[in-house]
């Protein structure tokens, strides 16, 4: 699976900037391969799929956060082995504008069940969704950008 292979894109998120109520944001993850190649890369020991808690999503950036040009890395990475499931490149100011609006959304709602929706697909099919409190963020240096990430409170890092 390359880079390449994957799209990203995002929803729910204008709310933020027009004032609206509240929609909890979601990234959808578009795979253009094989379904059973993405499952493989989803599941993990015995053979159960990876829930929402054993997953991160991570952005590297690779430039200036502050650059409106600066592109990055979108990361999906299994939380116990650290293991790459998937990886994407993306304009940064997207995605910081995605973890903006879930940021907005944790703190106008109650967001028990997640801050934003990760859907992972395969030509528009979901074959995964997760609720999400966390989408860290990294320089190109590898240090955690803690102000542009989105940690929920009492998580330490």
């Amino acid at each position: 699976m390359r880079r390449e292979d994957f799209t990203l894109d995002v929803s729910d998120v204008e709310w933020v900037e027009t004032g609206g109520d509240p929609k909890r944001p979601t990234v959808t993850i578009d795979f253009d391969g094989s379904r059973t190649d993405l499952d493989e890369r989803l599941t993990g020991p015995e053979d159960v799929a990876l829930d929402a808690d054993e997953t991160d999503v991570t952005l590297r950036l690779q430039g200036n956060p502050d650059d409106p040009a600066t592109t990055g890395v979108v990361a999906v990475t299994d939380r116990v082995t650290g293991g790459l499931l998937l990886e994407l490149d993306e304009d940064a100011d997207d995605v910081l504008r995605f973890v903006r609006a879930a940021r907005a959304y944790g703190e106008r709602t109650d967001a028990a069940e997640g801050g934003y929706r990760v859907v992972i697909a395969v030509d528009g099919e979901p074959v995964r969704t997760y609720a999400k409190e966390t989408f860290l963020v990294y320089s190109e240096d590898g240090d955690l950008l803690r102000s542009r990430s989105l940690i929920p409170g009492g998580v330490e890092l």
